[in-house]
C-alpha cells in the first residue's frame, strides 16, 4: 500500500473515531437524567405530579416503556412511560433545536406501534383501539439563554403555511437550569437537585484543570451539601462515568467562550453566584482572583461581585 493511500487510511480512521466520539458526548448527559429517574420511580411520579398538578401516590402503577429494541429503534427516546391513560415522552437536551416536535412525532409512532402490537387488535378491525394520551416535554439545561418555559410545535415546519395542517403535535421545553422554575423545583426535588448537581458541576470545572479532579470534587461537595446525596453515594462510579463524558474539558470551555456571557443577572443566576463563590473558596483560591472568575462569569461589575463576596466569602 502507499504511503499516500496509507494516510488517507489513517485520516478516515481519524475522523470516524471522532465522530463517534461525538456521538457519544452528545448522548451521555441524556443518561444521567434518564439514569437517575429510572432508578428512583417516585421521583419519576414526583416530575409527573409536579407537571400535571395531580397528587398521584402509588408508583406501581408507572409502566416504564421506553424504547430499548432494535426491533423499533428508528430514533431512541430518553424516557417514557404510561400513567393513568397518559403516554409521557420525555427528552433531556443541552441544545435548542427546532426540530424536536418532528422527533417526538418519531418517538411517539414507535410507541404507539408498541401499544397496538401489545394490544393484540388490528388497525384494520371494526374496534377502536385505545391510545394513550401523549404529553411531551423538553427538560432544557444548556448554557444558551432560555425562557422558563416554550412550546415548539410541529405545524412550525410545515412548508406552505396557508393550507391546512391536519396533523399537529406540540412539544412543552422548560427551562431546568438551577435558579429557573422554581414552583415545579420546588414539587420535585429531585429534579431540583439535578439542577444543582449540573450547575456545582460547571463550576467546579471552572476551578480545576484536572477534569477527574473536578468532577470528583463537584460530587464529593453534593454528598456534603445533600444534594443527591443518596443516589450519589450508591451509583458514584456510574455517574462519575457520565460525567466524564458529558463535561469533556474541550466541550465545556467551548461552551463557555460561546454562550457563557449570556446568563447575564437574571434572579437565579444569584444562586449559582454564591456557589462558585464557596466552590472558589474550597479550592483555596484567592480572593481577588475568585472575583474576577465571578465577574467574567456572570458579566457583574466590582462592585456587584464585592456585593456577592460580602455575603458568602468567609
Amino acid at each position: 500500500m502507499s504511503k499516500r493511500r496509507q494516510k488517507k487510511k489513517g485520516v478516515n480512521r481519524k475522523s470516524n473515531q471522532l465522530q463517534n466520539r461525538k456521538q457519544v458526548h452528545r448522548n451521555v448527559k441524556d443518561r444521567l437524567f434518564r439514569y437517575l429517574f429510572e432508578k428512583d420511580r417516585e421521583a419519576l411520579l414526583d416530575l409527573y405530579n409536579a407537571l400535571n398538578g395531580t397528587v398521584y401516590q402509588d408508583s406501581s402503577q408507572l409502566e416504564i416503556v421506553t424504547i430499548e429494541s432494535a426491533v423499533y429503534v428508528v430514533m431512541k427516546n430518553d424516557l417514557a412511560y404510561i400513567l393513568t391513560g397518559t403516554l409521557n415522552i420525555y427528552e433531556h437536551q443541552s441544545t435548542y433545536s427546532p426540530n424536536l416536535p418532528v422527533r417526538f412525532l418519531i418517538y411517539l409512532a414507535q410507541e404507539y406501534q408498541m401499544v397496538i402490537e401489545k394490544a393484540e387488535k388490528s388497525l384494520y378491525g371494526t374496534g377502536r383501539i385505545s391510545l394513550p394520551t401523549p404529553q411531551c416535554v423538553v427538560f432544557y439545561n444548556g448554557m444558551n439563554e432560555m425562557p422558563e418555559e416554550r412550546i415548539l410545535r410541529l405545524s412550525d415546519a410545515f412548508e406552505n403555511k396557508k393550507a391546512r395542517a391536519d396533523v399537529e403535535l406540540t412539544v412543552r421545553m422548560l427551562n431546568i437550569n438551577y435558579g429557573h422554575n422554581k414552583q415545579l423545583m420546588e414539587k420535585c426535588r429531585v429534579l431540583e437537585e439535578y439542577s444543582r448537581l449540573v450547575a456545582v458541576t460547571r463550576d467546579y470545572m471552572t476551578v480545576e484543570k484536572d477534569i477527574q479532579t473536578a468532577l470528583n470534587r463537584a460530587v464529593d461537595y453534593c454528598i456534603e451539601n445533600d444534594i443527591l446525596k443518596e443516589f450519589l453515594l450508591r451509583n458514584r462510579a456510574e455517574v462519575l462515568g457520565m460525567l466524564l463524558e458529558e463535561f469533556d474539558a474541550e466541550k465545556y470551555e467551548r461552551t463557555i467562550r460561546g454562550e457563557g456571557r449570556e446568563e447575564g443577572r437574571e434572579e437565579g443566576v444569584k444562586t449559582s453566584i454564591r456557589y462558585s463563590i464557596e466552590i472558589l473558596q474550597e479550592t483555596s483560591q484567592p480572593r481577588e482572583y475568585a472575583k474576577k472568575k465571578i465577574m467574567e462569569k456572570y458579566t457583574v461589575s466590582e462592585e456587584e461581585a464585592e456585593q456577592e463576596f460580602l455575603l458568602y466569602w468567609k
